[in-house]
């Protein structure tokens, strides 16, 4: 009886901290604000608001969204008709992925990113994205070295290239030249994480020329309560398997015993 005891615990053990908790089909989507003269805007996704109020430069958590086709709406922040954008996003469920406003308000659209979250020990993966829409071309580079992402023009985002993770100091220049367009000293690559680094803002005007570097993957944070699920089923899940796991056990430690006292 006692075997059968331990059976019935290492299996909830089990059950509990290795099985997912989370849909098993949802993917990961944040949202960012770049394009430099759009204002404040709120997103729906399939007609229910998700995210609310993001400025030029905002970059959203993780949400859970279910996998598949999705309507994705931006509008001024606080309005609910005419929206500046309409499009469709497809997405697969288990990856995370990086759903950036860029262009300039008159030719805004999506730009889309699947992002890699998996680490490796001592290393750091990063990618560039070029969101700057008046910028030429452009080489990222170590101060006064080879680049090492080459020729990216507006819109595009480069693959994802290994570095040691370490301090850097780099430079963004117009492609092929050695003018600085832009010098980023001191950039922290933490080992086992991966970056994207996003080129925005505008060369001539405002908001400047700016580069983020945001980390890629990571935890799933909770969708606002739009319908579109993912939040409840992800924090209802831990609770209610606890409480199957409790009763399990009293039930069969009851039956233990029974059998003991009989």
């Amino acid at each position: 009886m006692k075997k059968l005891l331990s059976f019935v615990t290492a299996t909830l053990l089990f059950a509990l901290f290795v099985l997912p908790v989370g849909a098993a089909d949802d993917a990961m989507v944040r949202v960012i604000h770049a394009s430099p003269d759009a204002p404040a805007v709120d997103i729906a996704v399939d007609g229910k608001k998700a995210v609310s109020g993001a400025k030029f430069k905002d970059v959203t958590d993780y949400l859970t969204l279910p996998a598949g086709e999705h309507k994705v709406e931006v509008f001024a922040a606080g309005t609910t008709k005419d929206p500046v954008l309409s499009q469709t996003l497809n997405v697969e469920a288990g990856k995370f992925y990086s759903v950036a406003a860029i262009g300039k308000l008159a030719d805004i659209k999506l730009a889309v990113m699947e992002d890699n979250g998996k680490g490796e020990d001592g290393k750091s993966m990063v990618r560039v994205a070029h969101f700057a829409p008046d910028a030429p071309a452009v080489d990222v580079a170590p101060k006064g070295g080879d680049p090492l992402f080459s020729n990216l023009e507006f819109s595009k985002v480069s693959d994802y290239g290994t570095l040691d993770a370490g301090t850097y100091d780099l430079e963004v220049r117009p492609a092929g030249a050695t003018d600085v367009v832009k010098a980023l000293d001191g950039v922290k690559l933490d080992s086992g994480k991966n970056y994207t680094a996003l080129a925005i803002g505008l060369l001539e005007g405002e908001p400047a020329f700016d580069v983020l570097l945001i980390p890629d993957g990571g935890e799933m944070a909770s969708m606002p309560d739009t319908g579109l699920g993912g939040s409840s089923d992800t924090t209802s899940a831990t609770p209610w398997a606890v409480a199957a796991a409790a009763a399990l056990l009293v039930g069969t430690a009851y039956v233990v015993r029974r059998k003991q006292n009989a």
